[in-house]
């Protein structure tokens, strides 16, 4: 019994060391880090005017008014729920993630068309062979915050009649809120869709102050 008892001696202290290390030690100091370093980003990006958070930087959300740019389809709402949902335990989707229907699912087929044809009656100027693929496709997350420059830009002449801000407004706003390739060279531009809303929310009046 004693042999035994050496025997697992070194082999259970190594665990518990490791467990301390690993599992306790080595996210303390990381997320003190990240606090000190990146205190934004590590609290999730939170966009917060006029004391109350409107959204994050890296989630997506649905916007319904006409004098908001839209963003892509999300699978799963963009994980939506209302407080009481919350408060009762009802909800009960998935956090995030994407049907992963294949391109001959009818699906996936009559989900496009009913977001096209939702797109197309919102932006009557835009054929619908010149709708941006991502306006059309939910991203892998169901999160995605982002946009393609040319999504953005598509929808900018409904933007104008319904918020009756100038071209050259919607425009700069876009432009203040695409972010460049990764170093130049790594991955797309992209746009915020929630920041640009916020700043169309303050040039129409709606908000105090812009987010940072």
């Amino acid at each position: 019994m004693s042999t035994f008892l050496k025997g697992i001696k070194k082999p259970f202290l190594v665990t518990i060391a490791l467990l301390l290390i690993c599992g306790l030690a080595y996210p303390l100091l990381l997320t003190g880090i990240s606090q000190i370093i990146f205190p934004q980003q590590a609290n999730g990006s939170l966009i917060t005017i006029d004391g109350q958070t409107v959204g994050s930087k890296l989630i997506g959300q649905n916007f319904a008014d006409d004098r908001f740019m839209k963003g892509r389809p999300s699978a799963v709402n963009y994980n939506t729920y209302t407080q009481e949902d919350k408060d009762s335990g009802t909800y009960t989707g998935v956090g995030s993630g994407s049907k992963n229907y294949g391109p001959t699912n009818p699906e996936l087929v009559k989900r496009v068309e009913a977001d096209m044809a939702d797109f197309l009656k919102a932006n009557p100027s835009v054929k619908k062979e010149d709708i941006p693929t991502d306006l059309l496709t939910a991203s892998g997350s169901g999160l995605d915050p982002h946009i393609s420059p040319a999504s953005a830009a598509v929808q900018i002449p409904a933007l104008v009649k319904s918020t009756g801000l100038s071209k050259e407004t919607l425009e700069a706003i876009v432009k203040k809120n695409t972010q460049g390739k990764f170093l130049g060279i790594f991955g797309e531009e992209t746009v915020n869709v929630l920041m640009v809303n916020l700043d169309i929310a303050k040039e129409l009046g709606l908000l105090k102050q812009a987010a940072d």
